[in-house]
Order: structure tokens, then C-alpha cells, then sequence
């Protein structure tokens, strides 16, 4: 039987050409996978320590921060041979052009002992007094900066102001490269710029020979309670748990996916054993009739299984080294904050080539199991191929039982807000699809065919014949694609409805033509003023905000309040001045407010205006209830949180002013402050949305696999097909069929079965999308279903395009042998 098992992989090897395919793409995704994130986790492990080559223990304050002054206390520490604070936060360089460098610019604070100093300098030195700065190498090459030059550096604390350049720093691949530039400054200009009074943490480097329990303790002595002190090997520890963290979340996010692929290729791997053994039936009743038992014949298929797993995952392997190259060349193409060194274990590979064997087997087992059914005098009789069967009443019954309550529970999610039921819906619609296949997917296939029969007449009418000849097999083949285009298709509905969803809340919320945001920092604080200045500029709002006694204050501009009113209960809204405030309902109805009430916000009284009602979504992490909100004017913000900044100002021409002119205001004011952006409304919608857009297109590019698989199973179950119907074919051209119309009739059956998978996968996913957006609707936020036609249309031909181009290779088999020779095939 083994040496029949190894003869029958070496006869049907073209035969299983395409499910092998299907492994190597599965497996190749899994394996590029974990060569990527097992790269990324030992770049982890050397990039842990770059900033703590002589850092001996370190206090931490958590959220808060360390006071300068706490850094000469723990200088004094017996001990202690040096130590000094340091940060990281966000800052901006004005490049050579006068412009702000692009990407999010790192600020650091550059310990001035050389004791702590633990950086890798290409040119020049590090900062030793203030007024000097050090920049990464890669910056100072795109501007074309010298060193002993002036180069212009801002944060949030206000304009950009010159400093001399004295290095230039390696940087590449650690935790502190994110894509922008890296800004080292010694400790008090670099909390100047970033506007903070104290720092993250205060490093220590030991005296020679100095126990580093004892110092820990002594330090722990002079520091605030609430501080911790961490000695070097729990720095190192949590640097790394960080970064591995980091690399396992991305991870288990592409495995995801992966696993989409490995399932689609299991559906693909199992039809095509059915339709081969199908194929052997008589060959397996022989065997029957000359001794073998069921349980050998059984074995017997699993083995060759195994064989062709084993073949095929090795093929993966190489593929996912491969992959994993692509991704990480991608990766640092787009200069994006991840990346790794290139680690190939023997873990890798053995869990890959067990995962190909055991997908293989597992595919098989149940066609193995059926081929043993085939009783031993079939051999007798003149059928090569086991009957279609149909579908058991049982599987029937189940499957519509599973597809209503997948869809009873998309419909559920909506009506409860419970994101858990999104989920649970489309996995019981798409078992339900699987299993009620045999009979929606045939009917499918006819009210599909049908104008197909009238535009091409008996070609398309053997199409639809064969397509729906066995309903099991075409259940299978359309099924596989089901998956990938129901996943798709989910993402494309959830990204086009959360789009629109944005740039609705954008238009109610935002009624200028200028928005003025920070790149990953707060506003400068004097940026308001300086706008507020110019006589170009009519209205300038910093939108600002501050939770204080459950009630979160707002600053409102009396011109724009009403974009985000939907409703006035009480009072006018137009009454908004300083000692006035807006309360939305929720609240005032809560504390018993109403208009004219006095009431006392952060130790200040005030008179309520109006009750109104607002179009705010809730934000997750939200300090206060919904609708605890009060709306006070700009002016009595700024006297109640002077220190409070924004995220974005909104900013209007003044009277009169032309666009181009208050354009060019703006642009002059920003020009001192790197680390803002000027943009209309238009292109704010497109920075809120591009985020989203990004994504899908990275979620489409991965589930694309999991589609190529499964068309790879309608070739692979098309050409198996052309092999049973050898004579059949022969017969129809020996009558007259014509060379053009077989490969049309191919391509008809080809594009019917994908289209059906295709639009059983656009309602899955559709369905799956309006229940998320029923979701979001109901626990508050303002996204409704939006169907992108133009997208899935793009989909749906796609589909098509490449099951034409599935039917090319089991065309020309088909065409392959002279007529009076496919007559006589077995």
C-alpha cells in the first residue's frame, strides 16, 4: 500500500498541482508572519538598551512628572556618580526651505554627563550647554544642515527659536525612530520646548563598585512618595516586554488573516480530494476486491495527504522567507515605526511544515473516509465516477437554522448595541452558507444563468448544467469564496460608512474655512493670540476643553455655537457672553438648572443662557457622562485654565477678506511653529479619513490571498472537472461544438460559480458591516450604513475577471486530446 501510495502522488501530481498551490500560499503567509514578528522580537531584544548603556537605576513618577530640582537631591546620593533627568516628547525643525520638516520630530533631553550618555554619534558631539542640538544623521543629510549652523526647533511651548547644530546622531531602528526627525537638547531647553515643568524620569549611573540594592534604596529615600526606582535589569526587562508586546499585537493582527487563508485553503485542499478520489473509484474498488480493507484504503489516502502537505508547506516555507523580506522592505519603505532583523528558527519551520501536513490531513480525512464507502463490486460496473449526491434533509435543516439565527443576530446587534452579536452573526450566517450550500448555491447558479442562457443560448445552457451537476462540489468551491470576499466586503462597508460617518461630523461641527491642528502635540500657546492679531482673520477658536467636578467646560465661540446644536429646550443661544454659559439637558437636568439659574463652575459664578441640545458622539474614555457638557465663551476659559491648550483652532477670514489673503496671514503666523499644520476643511476630512482609507487598503491587500486561494480551488475544481467529462466533452465536439465555444462553456461555468461565492460574500459582508453600524448607532455615535457601489461593483468584477482566467489552463486541457482519443478515455 506504500509503495501504491507513493505511485498514485506521482501519477495524480498534476491533479493536485492546484490544491498544493492552495498549502503553499497558506502556509507561506503563516510562516512570513512569524519570520517577520520572530525578527522583530529579537530586533527588540538588541534594541533594548540603546538608551541605557550606563544607566544603573532610573525613578519614575508615572504619570506625573519629576521637578528639576529633584535631580540635584538624587546627585548628592552617596553613591551616585551621576545623574540627570530626561524626556521624550514632540517638537518640529524648520527645514533649510523654511518649512517644517515633515514626519512627527522626537524631542529628547540629552543627559550633559558623559557618565549617561549613551548615544551613538556620527559627526560632531552632543549638546554640553543650552543653545546647542543634536540631530539624527538622516535629517541633517535631507536639509542639507552643517554643523555650527543655526537650525530652528519648536514645541508647544511657542515659535521656533535658533540652535547651534554640534552632532548628528544614529538613531535607525530604535524605539525613538518613528519616522520623523530626532531632537537632543540638554535638560532645560528641551522642557523650554516641550512646555512641561519636569521630566519622565531621572537616570543614575553608580560609583565603581557601588551596590546597586543599597543605592536603590538610598535614592528611594530622597524621592517623593509615588516615585518608583527600577534598576537596570527591570529597565531592560520592560523596554523589551514593550517593544515584544508591540511586535505580538501586530502579529496576532496579521495571523489573523493568515488564518482566513489557511481556512479557505482547507475548503480548497478537501474539494479537490473529493473529486479525486470520486475519480478513483473504480481503481479503489479494485483494490478492494483484491484484498485491501477500508482501513488501508483510508490510510493509504491520508498518507498521500501527508506526502503532498509535506511537499507543498516545504514550497511555503521558502515562500514566507520570501514574504517576510517583502513586508519588511515594504515596512521600511514607508518608514513606518516597525521593523526587525531577519530571524528564521527552527520553531518557524517545523510549526509551519506541521501546520501544512496537518492542514492537508485534516482537509482529507473526510473524503478519504467517504472513498471507503465505495463498494467492491463497482468495479464491475462502468461507472469511473461515484453519482452527485444530494445534500442530507439533516445538513439542510441545520444550515437554515444557522443562517437565520446568524441573521437574527446581526439584526439583534443593532437593536442592543451589543458588539459581540456582530461577530457571532457572521459566523453562524457563514456556517449556515456552508452547510444549506448544496442547495442555495445550485439555485444560485440557474437564476444567475438565466440571462446567461439568453444572451449566448446552448453554451451558456451547458454552463449552467455542468456548474450545478454536483451541488456539493459547487457548494465547496463557491464557499471558499465566501470567506474572503464576506471579509472584504465587510471592511469595505465599515470603511466607507465610517467615513461619511467622519466627514458628517465634520461638516455639523466645523463651519470655517481654516483649521489649524498640532502634528502630534498641543497647540503653542501663544498660536491663538498671533492669529487673533492679524486684521486678515475675523474669527479665531482654539477648541479647548477641562473636566472639573463631572462636568467637562468647554470653550465656545459665539459664532460657531450653533453648528453643533441640534435643539434649544430654553433660552437663546445667541446670549453666549462672558459670565454665560450653555448647559446641555442632560446636565441641567441632573443638577435641576435652568435659564437664568446661577450656578458655580470651577470656584467662579455663572448665569445658564440656554439648555440645548447637542450632535456630539460619545467618546470612548469619556471623564464625564453624556451630555455633562457646558459651553462657556473663550474669554472665561482662559481666565479658568490658562494653561489649558488645544488640539485644533478654527480660523475665518475676516469681513471682506479674500481666501488667498487670509491664507497667506495664517502661513506667515505658522511659519515660526513647526509643529502645526494649516488645512481646509476639505483636507481636514481627508487627514481624519486617510487613517481608514490607509487601513483598508492594508486589510484588502491581506484578505487578497485568501481570494487567489479560492480561485485557485474554481480552477483546480474546473479542470478536475474537465477530466471526468473527457468523453462527454469529446462527444459534444464530435457533434459540432466548436473549439471557442468549449472554452465558453468553461468560462461561463468558471465565472457562474465565482460570481455566486462573490455575491454570497458581498451579502455576508454587508450584512456584518450594517450590524456594526447598528452598533455605533446605537450606543450613541453618527454612522449610518453606506453602501459603496462603486467599490463592490469594483469587487464583483474583479471576481469575474480572474474566474475567466481560472477556466484558460482547464480549457486547454480540455482541448488537448484529438477527439477519437478523449472517445476512448476511461
Amino acid at each position: 500500500m506504500l509503495r501504491l501510495t507513493l505511485r498514485q502522488v506521482r501519477a495524480d501530481g498534476l491533479r493536485l498541482l492546484f490544491s498544493c498551490l492552495a498549502v503553499v500560499l497558506g502556509v507561506a503567509f503563516v510562516a512570513g508572519t512569524l519570520i517577520f514578528t520572530d525578527g522583530m522580537r529579537a530586533g527588540a531584544y538588541a534594541r533594548a538598551g540603546t538608551f541605557d548603556r550606563h544607566t544603573d537605576l532610573a525613578a519614575y513618577a508615572g504619570k506625573t512628572l519629576l521637578p528639576p530640582d529633584l535631580v540635584e537631591r538624587v546627585r548628592a546620593v552617596d553613591g551616585v556618580a551621576a545623574a540627570d533627568g530626561e524626556l521624550t516628547g514632540t517638537a518640529g525643525v524648520v527645514g533649510a526651505d523654511g518649512k517644517p520638516v515633515l514626519g512627527y520630530g522626537v524631542l529628547a533631553a540629552i543627559p550633559a554627563d558623559p557618565a549617561l550618555q549613551s548615544y551613538d554619534v556620527v559627526a560632531g558631539r552632543l549638546p554640553r550647554q543650552p543653545g546647542e542640538l543634536v540631530l539624527d544623521a538622516e535629517t541633517v543629510a535631507d536639509q542639507g544642515f552643517s554643523l555650527g549652523t543655526p537650525v530652528r526647533v519648536g514645541g508647544s511651548a511657542g515659535a521656533a527659536r535658533p540652535y547651534t547644530l554640534v552632532g548628528t546622531l544614529d538613531v535607525a531602528g530604535t524605539s525613538r525612530d518613528v519616522g520623523g526627525p530626532y531632537i537632543g537638547l540638554v535638560g532645560a531647553d528641551a522642557l523650554a520646548v516641550a512646555g512641561v515643568p519636569g521630566y519622565d524620569r531621572i537616570m543614575v549611573a553608580a560609583r565603581p563598585g557601588m551596590d546597586r540594592q543599597a543605592l536603590a534604596d538610598r535614592v528611594r529615600a530622597v524621592v517623593e512618595p509615588g516615585v518608583t526606582v527600577k534598576d537596570r535589569q527591570t529597565i531592560l526587562d520592560e523596554a523589551v516586554e514593550d517593544a515584544v508586546r508591540d511586535g505580538r499585537q501586530f502579529g496576532l493582527f496579521l495571523l489573523t488573516f493568515a488564518a482566513v487563508a489557511v481556512i479557505v485553503a482547507g475548503f480548497v485542499i478537501a474539494n479537490t480530494f473529493a473529486i479525486v478520489l470520486a475519480q478513483r473509484t473504480r481503481r479503489t474498488a479494485l483494490l478492494r476486491m483484491v484484498g485491501a480493507t477500508r482501513g488501508q484504503v483510508f490510510r493509504a489516502t491520508l498518507a498521500e495527504a501527508a506526502l503532498t502537505g509535506l511537499l507543498a508547506s516545504a514550497l511555503g516555507v521558502l515562500a514566507g522567507v520570501g514574504l517576510a523580506a517583502g513586508l519588511g522592505a515594504l515596512l521600511s519603505a514607508l518608514d513606518a515605526p516597525v521593523g526587525g532583523e531577519f530571524s528564521v528558527t527552527a520553531r518557524t519551520v517545523s510549526l509551519c511544515l506541521g501546520l501544512g501536513v496537518l492542514l492537508t490531513m485534516v482537509s482529507a480525512a473526510v473524503p478519504a473516509w467517504q472513498g471507503t464507502r465505495v463498494a467492491p463490486v463497482a468495479a464491475l460496473t462502468d461507472a469511473a465516477v461515484q453519482p452527485a449526491r444530494r445534500a442530507g434533509r439533516v445538513r439542510l435543516a441545520a444550515g437554515g437554522v444557522l443562517l437565520a439565527a446568524g441573521v437574527a443576530a446581526l439584526v439583534g446587534a443593532g437593536a442592543t448595541g451589543q458588539v459581540p452579536l456582530v461577530a457571532a452573526g457572521g459566523v453562524l450566517a457563514f456556517l449556515g452558507i456552508v452547510l444549506f450550500g448544496p442547495l442555495l448555491v445550485p439555485a444560485l447558479v440557474r437564476v444567475l444563468g438565466w440571462p446567461a442562457r439568453r444572451l449566448f443560448g446552448a453554451t451558456a445552457g451547458l454552463a449552467v448544467a455542468n456548474a450545478v451537476r454536483n451541488p456539493r462540489r459547487a457548494a465547496a468551491t463557491a464557499t471558499a469564496m465566501v470567506i474572503g470576499i464576506g471579509l472584504v466586503s465587510a471592511f469595505v462597508v465599515g470603511a466607507a460608512s465610517a467615513k461619511a460617518g467622519i466627514e458628517r461630523a465634520v461638516d455639523q461641527e466645523i463651519g470655517v474655512d481654516f483649521l489649524v491642528t498640532g502634528i502630534g502635540t498641543e497647540l503653542p500657546a501663544p498660536l491663538a493670540g498671533e492669529l487673533a492679531a492679524r486684521p486678515e482673520l475675523g474669527i479665531v477658536h482654539e477648541q479647548r476643553s477641562h473636566v472639573v467636578d463631572g462636568v467637562e467646560l468647554r470653550a465656545a465661540h459665539p459664532a460657531l455655537v450653533r453648528r453643533t446644536l441640534s435643539a434649544v429646550d430654553a433660552g437663546d443661544p445667541a446670549g453666549l457672553a462672558p459670565g454665560t454659559v450653555l448647559v446641555h439637558r442632560e446636565l441641567a437636568a441632573a443638577r435641576d438648572w435652568t435659564v437664568g439659574s446661577t450656578i458655580t463652575l470651577a470656584g467662579r459664578p455663572f448665569r445658564v443662557a440656554a439648555v440645548v441640545a447637542a450632535e456630539e458622539p460619545i467618546l470612548a474614555g469619556s471623564q464625564v457622562p453624556a451630555g455633562y457638557v457646558v459651553d462657556v465663551v473663550d474669554a472665561d476659559f482662559t481666565r479658568l485654565f490658562p494653561t489649558e491648550r488645544g488640539y485644533l483652532a478654527e480660523v475665518d477670514p475676516a469681513e471682506g477678506v479674500a481666501l488667498d489673503t487670509a491664507q497667506a496671514a495664517i502661513e506667515s503666523v505658522l511659519a515660526e511653529y513647526p509643529t502645526v499644520n494649516l488645512l481646509h476643511q476639505a483636507a481636514y476630512k481627508k487627514m481624519l479619513t486617510g487613517t481608514v482609507d490607509m487601513l483598508l487598503t492594508f486589510v484588502t491587500a491581506l484578505l487578497g490571498l485568501a481570494v487567489v486561494i479560492a480561485l485557485v480551488g474554481v480552477a483546480n475544481t474546473l479542470s478536475l472537472s474537465v477530466v471526468e467529462r473527457t468523453r462527454e466533452n469529446a462527444v459534444l465536439r464530435a457533434v459540432g461544438l466548436t473549439r471557442g465555444r468549449m472554452r465558453a462553456v468553461l468560462a461561463v461555468e468558471a465565472v457562474l460559480t465565482a460570481l455566486v461565492g462573490t455575491l454570497l460574500g458581498i451579502a455576508l459582508g454587508t450584512g456584518v458591516g450594517a450590524g456594526g453600524m447598528a452598533v455605533l448607532a446605537r450606543i450613541g455615535a453618527d454612522f449610518a450604513l453606506v453602501m459603496p457601489w462603486g467599490r463592490l461593483g469594483l469587487v464583483v468584477g474583479v471576481a469575474v475577471l480572474a474566474a475567466l482566467a481560472a477556466s484558460v489552463l482547464p480549457a486547454r486541457r480540455a482541448l488537448s486530446r484529438p477527439v477519437v482519443e478523449a472517445l476512448g478515455a476511461e
